[in-house]
C-alpha cells in the first residue's frame, strides 16, 4: 500500500522543526538563532529533485534560518510562519496543478494534521507526538532531524523505479 502511494508521489511537502530539524531552536548569547539540520535528508531532498519531483516547505515558524537552507537546496515554495497549513497547500495545488495523490507530506505535531490526513502520503519522523502517528501512512525508523526525511526521498525514488537512474552512479 505505502509502495503504490508512493509511485504516484510529485511532490514532496515538508514541514521543519521536528522533521528537517531535531526539533531544538537554539540561540546564542545575542539572541542569533541555529537549527541543526542533517546533510543525509539535504541530499536525498537535491536527488528528488535531480528526478523530477518538487520539494516545499510549510512551517508555523518564521526563520532565516530555514529562508537561508532551503535557497541552499533549491527549495521552492517555501511557506513560513503558516499557522494554518492549509492555506499555503491550496496554493500549491493550484499552482503545480497536482492533486492530493501526487503530494506526499511529512509532519510531526497537530497543525500537520490536517495534511496528514488529505495527502497521498502522509509520513510522520519516528519521533512524532503520539496522537499524530495514527494519521501516518508510514513512521519512518529515523527521527526528525536525524535522517527521516532522506528515508522518504529514498523510498519514493525506488518505488518509482528511479533509484538506478539518479543514484547508481554511486556505486560503479
Amino acid at each position: 500500500m505505502i509502495g503504490e502511494r508512493a509511485k504516484k508521489i510529485r511532490m514532496v511537502i515538508l514541514d521543519v522543526d521536528g522533521v528537517l530539524t531535531d526539533g531544538r531552536i537554539v540561540y546564542d548569547a545575542n539572541g542569533v538563532e541555529s537549527k541543526f539540520f542533517n546533510v543525509k535528508d539535504g541530499h536525498g531532498i537535491k536527488l528528488l529533485q535531480r528526478a523530477g519531483i518538487g520539494v516545499a516547505i510549510i512551517s508555523g515558524r518564521e526563520s532565516e534560518v530555514v529562508t537561508r537552507r532551503a535557497a541552499e537546496l533549491g527549495i521552492a515554495p517555501v511557506y513560513q510562519r503558516a499557522l494554518d497549513k492549509m492555506g499555503p497547500y491550496l496554493d500549491i495545488l493550484e499552482k503545480s496543478g497536482l492533486s492530493d495523490s501526487e503530494i506526499a507530506y511529512m509532519g510531526d505535531d497537530l497543525p500537520d494534521l490536517p495534511l496528514l490526513r488529505r495527502v497521498g502520503l502522509a509520513v510522520a519522523p519516528a519521533d512524532a507526538l503520539e496522537y499524530v502517528l495514527p494519521h501516518a501512512h508510514l513512521i519512518t525508523r529515523n527521527r526528525g532531524g536525524w535522517g527521516a526525511v532522506r528515508e522518504l526521498c529514498d523510498l519514493i525514488l525506488r518505488e518509482q523505479g528511479l533509484w538506478e537512474s539518479i543514484c547508481g552512479k554511486y556505486f560503479t
